[in-house]
């Protein structure tokens, strides 16, 4: 294990991602949310290719026991995709991004009531917190829409996020119904595949020819998407997920800043204020997760027998 290459390669990821959706943001006037799909997934396919060729796993990362889950696990990710885009063009990216941190806090409730698994007081305290710093970040949009201060668009695109945000987390219930069967290459690999041929769905609905700039947006936005993929997926290689996984939290602030610097938005005190209470409730799941990892580890080290 070697923790700071994986810290490393799960900052690198996050930044590329927070560029893709930069991308994905800057072209959302120009094109439809399924369309925006089909550019990120078709074009993340070369560069996952390629990594599996470079790696020397192209056999095993297309190799697959459980089509129907990658085709699940697809259709969740795709419709979370959607949503999220479209809320990309409605939203500043800092709050797109403070309501799309409800994922893992759902996925933790989602867990306990699709695959068993056991939540105690400590994950459900922080689930409370988490959700409850979404609802701040959410409440400026909802509570203006009453009072007819903001247009609606504003108040849908808060409530397109979180609905992205229950899609991501469904996802990732499925993913880890995959994991026990299934490689992470071929999880990766098959759910570009799976989205960019969802993605065709959405055709009927508006698609148009983008101009050169658009479309140049859109590849970049693609090829990004894989290649913060196999970043990702190549972090938990070189350390824990307890040790990498609140490195995720770092897109609040790269959040803020090019939301600043590129497209002008400051985000405000509610927005800041509940996006801290989620970072924490996050942290302090993750936390907890990795105490409870240690503790089978040592209990199945104790009852291993000895000499």
């Amino acid at each position: 294990m070697t923790p700071l290459r994986g810290i490393s390669l799960k900052v690198a990821s996050v930044a590329v991602f927070m560029a893709m959706a930069s991308l994905i943001k800057a072209a959302s006037d120009a094109v439809p949310p399924g369309q925006a799909v089909f550019f990120r997934s078709t074009f993340a396919v070369p560069v996952i290719l390629v990594w599996l060729v470079a790696t020397r796993g192209l056999g095993a990362g297309l190799a697959t026991r459980n089509p129907l889950g990658h085709f699940w696990r697809g259709l969740m990710g795709t419709a979370a995709m959607g949503f999220g885009f479209a809320g990309l063009g409605l939203l500043p990216l800092t709050e797109v991004t403070a309501i799309g941190y409800a994922a893992p806090l759902l996925t933790v409730v989602f867990a306990a009531m699709f695959l068993g698994e056991k939540v105690r007081a400590f994950r459900i305290f922080a689930v409370a917190l988490g959700m409850a710093g979404v609802l701040i970040v959410l409440s400026p949009r909802l509570t203006a829409l009453r009072s007819g201060q903001i247009g609606a668009e504003e108040a849908l695109g808060a409530i397109v996020v979180l609905v992205g945000a229950v899609f991501a987390s469904l996802a990732q219930v499925f993913v880890r119904r995959l994991v026990g069967e299934e490689k992470t290459t071929a999880i990766v690999f098959y759910f570009s595949v799976n989205s960019a041929l969802l993605s065709l769905i959405t055709v009927p609905f508006g698609w148009v020819m983008p101009d050169a700039g658009t479309a140049a947006m859109l590849v970049t936005a693609g090829l990004l998407g894989g290649i913060g993929q196999v970043l990702l997926t190549s972090s938990y290689r070189h350390a824990d997920a307890s040790v990498i996984a609140p490195f995720e939290y770092a897109s609040m602030l790269m959040a803020i800043a090019v939301g600043y610097f590129v497209f002008g938005e400051v985000p405000g005190r509610a927005v800041l204020a509940g996006a801290a209470l989620v970072v924490v409730a996050g942290i302090l799941i993750i936390w907890r997760e990795g105490r409870l990892g240690l503790d089978r580890e040592r209990q199945r080290k104790s009852m291993t027998p000895q000499g």
